[in-house]
């Protein structure tokens, strides 16, 4: 299949790539592609995918299509194997970023034979012109990366990577190799159905990532916590993650100005800032990249040493993927996420709106996070049956479920009652479904179908819905349970659980953590990453230390662990103690050791807090951005994006009442605002009408306290008043 060659695909490797041996599954998918085999390949980040087309490519006779989402992911690839390959022209990108000469250029290499490998993403893949150019061109294989974007239920779903398969049937068949660093089953299924490619030859590689450390936090003391762990880390690379623009902004100004050398990088800065802030990273310039998803995707950086969610992530498969950007030279890596219920609740409000089929899709991604985050069973395990993978190991020693593990409970009865209900139910429900049932809640669907009248019905009412949640997805860990894979979110019950009704046997589950209701929307919540062997200290002051601890051990005439065992100098290089009383605090420090040995310890704390200008544990207080002055352009431009007017009363940590008064304010001051899109979800058209035909015909004044007086109290509330006349005095004062 245009592959001939006297040279061995080694002696290919170490020609092009410098490289002596394949890793993992790539010498087999190069074979697999040689042999003109569609492919599909789930490796995740890190592991060589890139290699898995680019070496083919270069043997094969003709030019190999790579569709890619992104122009700076394109670059980036293309930038790489110019690299490794003298000639310029052996790989190119079209998009949309090419002026006219760049353009013909590139198609001007392709049609001489010289271009290999063309990256170009699915939208330019559609255009006309691009079709009827490539009809001459003789094509090797089609690449398809980043193949997660084919599939609804992936976590980065674009509608233009399903119209490839017409494209290519198009353009004239050859191989397909489809390539993606995070696919659940479902996805991967619907990858291959989407690709017409369900006979392809599967590779799949461990998402075992043994040197990722995983947590969950409580989103609380949030902007506190993420400097003082980032100054723990010092001098390392990490990646915070946010869902807004805004929040990118915000928390990325807030670390500079607590000496933190970090930028932000979301998709609507200008590109050339944008590029900017990447190579800078990359380049080490900075320590911290505060970015949306939209940053990473190819990024190759291999000594990320930390990833920190800070807002909850819609999917476990966008999770996996970013949190796979740590570590990815095998060294340390902490990935921490920071969870509270008002994430959740403002995530399912951003569904609102939606097609009814893209909200289920998104709520069951949604639910999967929730699941994770709340659960007690240790995470990898969790993590990798996401992915379809077992992990045998009941500890995996490095995770925070595993490292402080919840107390377990006897499950039989439970797992009993709910493998019965979904049998009631005939196996045709989702998890919330049963459920419902479980616990007796009488709702309209229920009665619909007769499921109150079930002997199951209201026989789990005594716990939580928290509480047959985690259920759930023990049974489904423990193979009891299964999901249908067509129709995502139905329980089935498996072999085992058949076995299991038959003949019940004692299973012990875990309770799931609890989480507090977190900060206010704008501030992040960040922990100390508990696997670190030094507990976070500052280990330039802790070398110091022990340099001191060496010269007063020669001037005392004592061994060195006499004075202070190295545990003490860890805790000094935690909590910077620079008077003698605050060293006492200390492990192994009594007054008796401060007095005698404190005072040249204190004085080298006190020196190096100073000319580091650390925020030390006790007295730090995190300085904040004035702001006052940018209030009234955010809440303008919010409610331009038609922002929930609670999301931006949180984002600026006001009152409702409060944000109203800033509303009526720029209104007053002449500025036209349209909060029609608020007004419509809060008050009734009955309402909106008699408050309007109040302003305009009955009121003699603006008064809100008059209006309720004069159209009832009982009826109306003030904050219905207030929104309707921001409308009217919009609409008809400026």
């Amino acid at each position: 299949m245009g592959y001939t060659s006297d040279i061995s695909l080694h002696e290919h490797l170490k020609k092009f790539f410098g490289f002596d041996k394949f890793i993992g599954d790539q010498e087999a998918i190069i074979q697999n592609v040689l042999g003109g085999k569609d492919t599909f390949v789930l490796m995740p980040t890190g592991g060589g995918k890139s290699l898995c087309y680019q070496l083919p490519a270069l043997i094969m006779e003709g030019t190999a299509i790579v569709i890619s989402p992104l122009i700076a992911l394109m670059k980036n690839q293309v930038d790489s194997v110019r690299g490794f390959v003298l000639e310029e022209g052996i790989a190119h990108f079209l998009n949309s970023s090419l002026n006219r000469a760049a353009i013909q250029q590139v198609k001007d290499d392709v049609l001489s034979g010289k271009t290999k490998m063309l990256y170009v993403a699915p939208e330019s893949l559609t255009k006309e012109e691009n079709v009827e150019f490539l009809k001459g061109v003789k094509i090797s294989f089609y690449a398809i990366d980043e193949a997660h974007c084919i599939s609804e239920w992936g976590h980065d779903f674009r509608p233009e990577y399903r119209r490839i398969r017409p494209i290519v049937n198009e353009l004239g068949a050859a191989p397909i190799i489809a390539l993606t660093a995070t696919a659940t089953p479902k996805v991967q299924h619907d990858i291959q159905k989407n690709l017409s490619m369900l006979d392809a030859t599967v590779f799949k590689s461990s998402f075992n990532r043994p040197n990722l450390y995983y947590e969950v936090r409580s989103k609380t003391n949030a902007v506190r916590e993420i400097i003082k762990y980032i100054k723990s880390q010092a001098g390392k690379s990490g990646i915070i993650y946010c869902l807004s623009r805004k929040r990118v902004e915000e928390l990325a100004e807030t670390l500079c100005i607590n000496g933190i050398r970090a930028l932000p990088y979301h998709a609507g800065m200008d590109s050339a800032i944008r590029s900017g802030n990447q190579d800078k990273f990359l380049m080490e310039e900075v320590d911290v990249i505060v970015a949306t998803i939209a940053f990473g995707m190819g990024i190759d950086k291999p000594d990320v040493r930390f990833v920190i969610h800070y807002d909850i992530p819609k999917s476990l498969e966008g999770y996996y993927q970013e949190t796979g950007r740590a570590g990815r030279d095998h060294g340390e890596g902490q990935c921490i996420a920071f969870y509270s219920y008002k994430d959740v609740q403002r995530l399912e409000k951003f569904m609102q709106g939606k097609p009814l089929a893209e909200q289920e899709i998104g709520r069951q991604l949604l639910m999967e996070t929730v699941a994770y985050a709340e659960s007690a069973m240790c995470r990898r395990k969790l993590l990798l049956h996401y992915f379809g993978e077992e992990y045998d190991k009941e500890n995996c020693g490095c995770c925070d479920s595993c490292v402080n593990p919840k107390v377990q409970f006897e499950g039989q009865p439970f797992v009993e009652l709910l493998l019965e209900t979904i049998q009631a139910l005939r196996e045709k429900c989702k998890g919330d479904y049963i459920i419902d049932v479980l616990r007796g809640e009488l709702t309209s669907v229920i009665k619909s179908y007769n499921h109150h009248e079930l002997e199951q019905f209201g026989a789990g009412n005594e716990k939580e819905e928290r509480f047959w949640q985690a259920v759930v997805r023990q049974c489904l860990i423990h193979k009891l349970l299964k999901k249908d894979i067509e129709q995502y979110g139905v329980l089935l019950l498996t072999e085992k659980g058949q076995e299991f009704l038959q003949k019940p046997y004692s299973i012990m589950l875990a309770e799931s953590r609890e989480y507090d209701e977190g900060d206010d929307d704008d501030e992040p919540i960040i922990g100390m990453a508990s696997k670190n062997s030094s507990g976070g200290s500052d280990e330039e002051l802790f070398a110091m230390l022990k340099d001191l601890l060496q010269s007063e051990s020669r001037r005392h005439q004592l061994p060195p662990f006499v004075i202070f065992p190295e545990t003490s100098l860890q805790d000094m290089a935690i909590q910077y103690p620079i008077t003698l009383e605050e060293l006492q605090s200390c492990q192994g420090v009594g007054a008796g050791k401060a007095q005698k040995f404190g005072k040249s310890f204190v004085e080298l704390i006190a020196r190096y807090v100073n000319e580091k200008g650390i925020e030390r544990p006790q007295d730090m207080v995190v300085k904040s951005m004035v702001n006052k002055s940018a209030n009234k352009v955010f809440i303008i431009q919010s409610i331009d994006r038609k922002m929930d007017l609670e999301d931006i009363a949180a984002a600026k940590n006001l009152a409702f009442a409060d944000l109203l008064s800033e509303i009526e304010t720029i209104v007053s001051s002449g500025t036209k605002l349209n909060i029609d899109y608020y007004i419509c979800q809060q008050v009734d058209e009955d309402k909106l009408d008699d408050i309007i035909d109040y302003f305009r015909n009955e009121a003699e004044t603006d008064s809100v306290q008059e209006a309720l007086s004069t159209l009832g109290e009982e009826h109306y509330t003030e904050d219905e008043i207030r929104l309707v006349r921001i409308k009217f005095m919009s609409e008809h004062g400026n």
